[in-house]
């Protein structure tokens, strides 16, 4: 597998490829995947966590000799990602036409943030572009705020995660159906749009646009943030009839069970600001502890708001290993997550660490090339050692 991305998507979607196995090519350029400058005390913690398990080869794209690396390798690959700007694998002369020539089963990924077509194609394509874009900050804060983006690459992440479902229905259609290569069309919009729900359907049924509720779903309660005596906060959930009713009841309100404005979820979610207050009362007058307890008892859903220092150090963490630590030069151990999902049968394995850049120079293009050819171009830095940003 050739990867030929840059920065989140296209890394995350081969770390769940290399993850299980895939011997992933990471085509960086001399100075590195962009990724790398992501850096927390100089050290490359997004590079090393998206990018375990792959092999790094330093090339020169900007060369014809390094296009042409890329031609021998796409001969024996089963898939290619790339997220150029639209046009910019043409101009290359790797265009899907091109590669599918030299191998007709290949899978040809390309991540964009607009898609390869339409008036936005070449727009820059930043997720925090898409997030404003898609409806998602809209949806995002409290009505008397302004619109609130993630603190994370949410776009590119769950556009990684349609487009690693993707491909592996695209190598089911070439290793099972006889099928040949194709070319798949990832934009970072339409995966988190589609994320977002009935938006437009809502919308043409109300003529509304609905303004930001903070943490109180639109589409059950109670289910809100509250804090606690002593300055925690949980989270807490009631999105059945059941549930909710159960909630009032342990709080000691069971008269709002049938009271016109709390008896069925529409009445919640239509009073929900004044079902928070009451609920938010009951839990401000314990400690998070005690809330905890009382809740779990009652059979009723909350959990705390957890930072990442809790996390951590949280015994439910630990003992389900959702957070390993994997030797690193620079770091002793490094804490990441570790291969999801958990497959019984076919399991994942963390085989080794973020690659330098470069690292696998010689031991992947050496035999491609030969001894002669391989030299050459090192000599003439097409083929590269790697250097830092």
């Amino acid at each position: 597998m050739i990867d030929l991305s840059r920065l989140v998507a296209g890394n995350v979607l081969t770390l769940q490829l290399a993850d299980f196995g895939a011997e992933v090519i990471k085509i960086e350029p001399p100075e590195g995947d962009t990724l790398r400058s992501w850096r927390v005390k100089g050290i490359e913690t997004a590079w090393k966590v998206n990018s375990r398990n792959k092999k790094s080869v330093a090339l020169d794209l900007r060369a014809d000799a390094g296009r042409a690396v890329v031609r021998e390798l796409a001969k024996t690959a089963q898939i290619l990602v790339e997220s150029f700007r639209p046009g910019v694998l043409e101009d290359m002369q790797l265009a899907p036409a091109e590669l599918h020539r030299i191998n007709p089963k290949l899978i040809i990924v390309r991540i964009s943030g607009w898609g390869q077509d339409g008036r936005y194609r070449h727009k820059p394509g930043f997720g925090t572009l898409i997030e404003g874009y898609s409806g998602f900050a809209s949806m995002n804060g409290f009505a008397d705020r302004e619109p609130v983006l993630p603190p994370m690459y949410l776009a590119d992440a769950i556009a990684a995660l349609y487009g690693y479902g993707a491909v592996m229905v695209a190598l089911r259609e070439v290793e099972l159906g006889g099928g040949q290569g194709q070319v798949m069309d990832l934009p970072l919009f339409d995966p988190l749009f589609s994320v977002l729900g009935p938006q437009a359907a809502n919308h043409k049924l109300t003529g509304e646009v609905k303004e930001r509720t903070g943490s109180r779903s639109t589409n059950a309660a109670p289910r809100n943030v509250y804090q606690t005596k002593d300055g925690h906060w949980v989270c807490l959930s009631a999105s059945t009839q059941g549930m909710a009713e159960r909630v009032l009841v342990k709080i000691g309100r069971p008269e709002l069970v049938k009271d016109p404005k709390f008896a069925t979820n529409i009445d919640r979610v239509r009073n929900g600001v004044e079902l928070d207050v009451i609920i938010g009362g009951f839990i401000a007058q314990r400690d998070l502890a005690t809330n905890l307890k009382f809740f779990d008892e009652a059979g009723v859903t909350i959990g705390p708001v957890y930072d990442i220092s809790q996390i951590v150090a949280d015994d439910y963490v630990l003992e389900r290993e959702a957070l390993i630590e994997i030797p690193d030069e620079e770091m002793g151990e490094l804490p990441t997550h570790p291969v999801v999902p958990r497959l019984s049968g076919t399991p994942g394995a963390l085989r080794h660490a973020a690659p330098k850049i470069g690292e696998h120079n010689e031991a992947l293009l050496k035999p491609l090339l030969g001894a002669a050819e391989y030299d050459r171009l090192c000599r003439s830095g097409v083929i590269s050692k790697g250097r830092k940003k």
